[in-house]
């Protein structure tokens, strides 16, 4: 009887922990790739965007003709809501950061996690365990040393548009864990509102404004969609917030990028925060995966009825 018994396995939680932080990682190469194009705000949005969606699109098609259990593009009713959250947040992300400083832009999307938190907790009755409440914790002290030099010089239109992109991103994250589906590709959908109203911008203003596109075209073909598909198929795996903590990534890393780069040395406190973010994520990602590994084995010992 006990033969027929599985090995105790982690495959869920380790899929999700390491799609979300390959997604996180992927992400950390967007701004570079942004600075490295050269252009204006919304030729360099509707490129990416356009890109995203169409590449996603391809693949999409290719994956179908080789599995016929490839799920769809729009999952249900979820699906559209998530695509339509992931969608408004990359449009009022590109406005806060037009309007507001730089820093202050960090520090409110550093809220995602919390906001993660207590949607999940208020609608999908997952409280956050004691250690990702303490990692969430780690990272907001973390940012703050990052950004704190810079906060109170934004406007105030700015700071509420980033705390709506923070809001509808998290409300995205939390759809997504509620439906138990893959929404790798409703994420990368979501993409046609801001390339549409991306799209009308440069049309308005007279034409694209591109200096080197092949960065921009790498960014949208390449970055994006993978760093989408990850990170929005994450929730199905871990919780909210945890998805929502490896966002943190790019506030940390791409500093760095930019340095190699740019030759743009990070200050100090950017050191020491990002060193504070990334010890906080592997810990408790470190935590998790051992939690669940003596969860598993104990499940295992009681079926095959060892004490």
């Amino acid at each position: 009887m006990t033969a027929d018994v599985p090995r105790p396995r982690l495959s869920s939680y380790a899929k999700g922990l390491a799609l979300t932080a390959f997604g996180g990682f992927i992400l950390t190469f967007d701004i570079p790739l942004i600075r490295a194009a050269q252009g204006d705000a919304w030729s360099i949005l509707a490129t990416r965007t356009a890109l995203t969606l169409v590449v996603g699109l391809i693949g999409w098609l290719i994956w179908r003709r080789f599995d016929r259990n490839a799920p769809p593009l729009i999952p249900g009713g979820k699906g559209l809501l998530v695509a339509l959250f992931y969608g408004a947040s990359s449009l009022t992300f590109v406005l806060s950061v037009f309007n507001t400083a730089t820093a202050n832009v960090v520090f409110i999307l550093a809220l995602n996690s919390m906001f993660a938190a207590l949607l999940s907790w208020a609608f999908l009755n997952e409280r956050p365990r004691l250690g990702t409440l303490v990692a969430m914790g780690a990272t907001l002290v973390g940012i703050a040393i990052i950004v704190g030099d810079g906060l109170g010089n934004g406007r105030i239109f700015g700071d509420l548009m980033a705390a709506l992109s923070t809001f509808l991103l998290a409300c995205g994250i939390t759809v997504a864990r509620s439906s138990g589906r893959p929404m790798g590709m409703a994420a990368i959908t979501g993409t046609v509102l801001p390339c549409i109203v991306a799209l009308a911008m440069v049309g308005a203003r007279g034409g694209f404004e591109i200096e080197v596109p092949f960065w921009i075209v790498f960014n949208g073909a390449v970055v994006t969609p993978i760093a989408l598909f990850c990170l929005s198929t994450g929730p199905r795996y871990i919780s909210g917030p945890e998805v929502a903590m490896f966002y943190l990534l790019e506030t940390v890393l791409a500093p760095i990028w930019v340095w190699i780069i740019f030759t743009e040395v990070p200050s100090r406190n950017t050191l020491i925060g990002g060193s504070i973010l990334i010890g906080a994520l592997t810990a408790h990602s470190v935590w998790q995966l051992s939690a669940a590994r003596r969860r598993s084995r104990a499940v295992y010992s009681a079926a095959i009825g060892m004490p």
